[in-house]
């Protein structure tokens, strides 16, 4: 909770203010019970009426004073803490975002949600409980007992047994519920967790038809945290009966005393009631820090899950400023490169080594599990390869500002993710200055201008959240769109075109030709009709390359490559491309033969 005290700095002064305001509270409400025992001692007892006007005046501003103070007080304690919160929010926000993919996988995505919101909600009730009662409570408490003890010492005893009941009472509850908060934040996450799995698989529950087994599965969770609610909060409800049983014994034992001590000295009488309103003070002065210490242990454990993800290091560090000098022509390369998950024993990727040039498309095939996402992620440095190196235009990736690296890619992943907005904004979601003829560029290249254009509102169609208002092919459509109108100098598809047709995978191709002649396109695909007219293929197989190279020479020298071909086209289509590949092989072969003839006579 302390470290994240760090977050009030800005608002020091109004902290200042709010600690006069409360002290001016706390001796302003102070003083009226030592008033009230001279108005009546010296007032109403002597029959000194003038006296009891001079001293209820005063009591009268005293009062005003107090309750402006009072509300200068709440009110800078909920200002202080809704910006404390706020700010948290944002710092908490900031660091997730720039969470990389293996911080990412420390922490669920629903744990994440719930540490964002509830975790800093219940930080900030904590605050703006410690704002408004860490000071008051015992500047009343440690105040009121001293001046009991000087307005009727012989009375003074009750306030030490009160204060030990209240004491003894909070001490059982918390030990009872303290443990138990820590549970209740995991139950909280498991709640989001499957909220957020059900909202987002919604239509594989329905396909599956197993409402009833997530249903139950939800039940079972909220079951537990229902009864584990139930029980702190009863545990919690115990403190108000308690708290007023232990006032109500105290005022009532206080009366006791008093009149026992009226029968010896009638003047005792306004001693004996400033007396009881200083018991009044100390219980409630008690009551409040009862209600602090209930607060603060569930806050704690909220705030250490904050600092969980405010304290986690990134296990991808980026340089302050690029260094090194980059070539001219975009490129990249790998240099026998690995890569492994951490705590895995084997190897993801093992000694890949390619390089891909401007102009030229490389792609990336392999079956499932091959190692084709997970290569084309650390790219974008999404994950850091375990061995070897990567360079970008002659350049380690490790060399690169971040920012600077980012803006050399389009990255357009497996599945289009769509933010919410409009189709424009998410065009130009990695190029906020693009023009309107930009985004219509960048849209009719990927196809999409078809049924944009017939959308009501065009471009400024409204796309939900996840793009959930749209098929997958269009948000495929969609995410390659706005992968052009940032115009990168390497665009990165990894299996883009899986949801679109062959007629429109075809065209997009083409026309993609168009914006990348002096940039590198990466693609990973499944299907060999969307590689094949690639300038280098790349073939892999559990993590390794075990052929590159184009089409038609793959046919002839990679047996995977072969399979991966055969198991797509018919068996016409198939000894069809096995001709070509021989003829081309022939040919080539042949004209070696002859350059070879060429270089011996010219010698």
């Amino acid at each position: 909770m302390f470290k994240l005290f760090r977050f009030l700095k800005p608002y020091i002064w109004q902290v200042l203010i709010l600690i006069f305001a409360t002290a001016m509270q706390v001796y302003t409400t102070l003083r009226l019970p030592a008033l009230m025992a001279d108005i009546i001692n010296n007032g109403i007892v002597a029959g000194n009426t003038d006296y009891v006007w001079t001293i209820g005046i005063r009591m009268i501003i005293l009062a005003i004073i107090s309750a402006v103070a009072s509300f200068v007080s709440s009110y800078f304690s909920a200002r202080i803490g809704s910006n404390y919160a706020r700010d948290i929010r944002a710092e908490v926000f900031t660091k997730i975002i720039n969470f990389n993919v293996l911080d990412l996988k420390d922490f669920s995505t629903a744990s994440l949600l719930t540490r964002t919101t509830n975790d800093v909600n219940q930080v900030q009730s904590a605050v703006i409980m410690i704002l408004s009662m860490m000071l008051r409570a015992p500047l009343f408490c440690i105040i009121s007992i001293i001046m009991a003890v000087q307005t009727a010492p012989d009375m003074s005893w009750i306030i030490l047994v009160g204060a030990a009941a209240i004491l003894g009472s909070v001490t059982l509850i918390m030990s009872l519920v303290i443990p138990k908060f820590k549970i209740f934040q995991e139950l909280i996450d498991k709640v989001t967790l499957i909220t957020r799995e059900n909202l987002t698989g919604l239509r594989v529950v329905r396909a599956f038809n197993n409402e009833a087994l997530e249903r139950k599965k939800f039940r079972r969770t909220n079951d537990r945290l229902t009864k584990l609610l139930i029980f702190i909060d009863r545990i919690l409800e115990l403190q108000n009966p308690l708290i007023n049983i232990i006032f109500n014994g105290t005022t009532l034992l206080c009366s006791w005393i008093g009149i026992s001590l009226l029968s010896k000295d009638f003047a005792y009488l306004g001693n004996m009631t400033a007396f009881a309103q200083y018991v009044g003070h100390v219980m409630m002065s008690f009551l409040m820090m009862s209600m602090l210490f209930v607060m603060l242990p569930r806050a704690n454990v909220s705030a250490h899950r904050i600092n969980e993800v405010l304290m986690q290091k990134s296990k991808i560090h980026w340089k302050n400023k690029t260094e090194g000098v980059a070539e001219k022509m975009p490129t990249v390369e790998f240099k026998n490169v690995d890569f492994s998950y951490p705590d895995a024993e084997e190897k993801v990727l093992d000694d890949i080594s390619f390089k891909a040039e401007a102009g030229k498309t490389t792609a990336f095939i392999g079956s499932t599990g091959s190692g084709k996402s997970t290569l084309i992620n650390l790219v974008p440095r999404f994950y850091e390869a375990t061995n070897g190196e990567i360079l970008i235009n002659g350049i380690s990736i490790k060399n690169y500002e971040k920012d600077d690296l980012m803006k050399k890619i389009g990255f357009v992943p497996q599945r289009g993710m769509l933010f919410s907005g409009t189709i424009k904004s998410n065009i130009k979601f990695g190029a906020p200055a693009a023009s309107d003829e930009q985004v219509h560029k960048a849209a009719r290249i990927a196809q999409a201008e078809n049924f944009i254009e017939k959308l009501p509102e065009k471009y400024n169609a409204p796309v939900a959240q996840g793009g959930t208002n749209f098929s997958g092919g269009q948000k495929q459509r969609l995410s390659i769109a706005r992968a052009i109108c940032k115009n990168p100098d390497i665009f990165i598809f990894d299996d883009a075109f899986s949801a679109l047709d062959m007629k429109t995978d075809l065209k997009l191709r083409t026309a993609l030709k168009e914006i990348t002649e002096s940039a590198i396109v990466l693609i990973v695909a499944q299907r060999v009709s969307t590689i094949k007219d690639a300038d280098q293929i790349v073939v892999l197989n559990n993590g390794k390359v075990v052929g590159k190279g184009k089409h038609l020479e793959l046919l002839n020298t990679c047996e995977i490559y072969r399979e991966i071909v055969k198991s797509q086209l018919s068996d016409k289509e198939y000894t069809s491309e096995l001709k070509l590949a021989k003829k081309s092989k022939t040919k080539e072969t042949k004209e070696e033969v002859g350059i070879m003839n060429g270089e011996v006579r010219h010698a």
